[in-house]
């Protein structure tokens, strides 16, 4: 039987939010709205993924609450709570994958990183409630950073910040627009769906311990 050759890697790169922490604003406004048509139409017209998106690229939460309310005057108390009341999208760790990552912690063979669309601002309170954040050898946040996920130039800025050969690192992201982006900067990926998913295809890698690939006698 043929052996397939198993790549050698130095770098795991997590991605955070659907990953290794649940966060969604439906968790807020599904308490906000009476129904989830309401939800769904706010979430869609008003606080846009889009808009969210402009603070993990570094506009002020400020910035954007106002120029929100400006736009949607009768939505200014929900538009306000986006921000007042962010903790409440918060479900916490996804315990199945930060058992991943705790093993891979563990074995001492990885150098483990963090690569996240966050605005800078909020971040702060991730770092509080989730201590498994400190696990990491360095975590780069595009809000701090001001440029985000799928940008070469985001991979590029963790790649020389901490020295990486970026042939040997693998970037695991909910999101397969982003794993398209560390493609094109030499960076093999993991579009991960779920915890089972990932522990599967770490087992096909040979990075966790007990292989999928079974050899048989004929």
């Amino acid at each position: 039987m043929k052996t397939v050759a198993v790549k050698n890697y130095s770098n795991l790169v997590f991605d955070l939010g659907a990953v290794l922490i649940d966060w969604n604003p439906r968790y807020l406004y599904n308490k906000i709205f009476a129904t989830a048509a309401e939800t769904d139409f706010f979430l869609s017209h008003v606080c846009t993924s889009a808009w969210n998106e402009e603070q993990d690229g570094g506009r002020s939460l400020q910035e954007a609450t106002e120029m929100l309310v400006d736009k949607f005057p009768k939505f200014e108390a929900e538009i306000r709570a986006y921000y007042g009341r962010w903790k409440e999208m918060l479900g916490g760790p996804i315990e199945e994958t930060v058992d991943i990552l705790r093993e891979l912690k563990e074995s001492n063979q990885y150098k483990l990183y963090a690569l996240t669309n966050w605005s800078n601002e909020t971040f702060p309170l991730a770092l509080l409630n989730y201590p498994f954040l400190q696990w990491f050898d360095g975590i780069v946040v595009s809000g701090r950073e001001k440029i985000r996920k799928p940008d070469a130039a985001f991979y590029n800025l963790l790649i020389n910040r901490y020295e990486l050969d970026a042939s040997s690192t693998l970037f695991i992201d909910d999101n397969e627009r982003n794993i398209r982006g560390a493609a094109v900067c030499g960076i093999d990926g993991i579009h991960f769906t779920s915890a089972t998913q990932l522990k599967a295809i770490l087992k096909e890698k040979e990075i966790l311990p007990g292989s999928l690939l079974h050899s048989h006698t004929f």
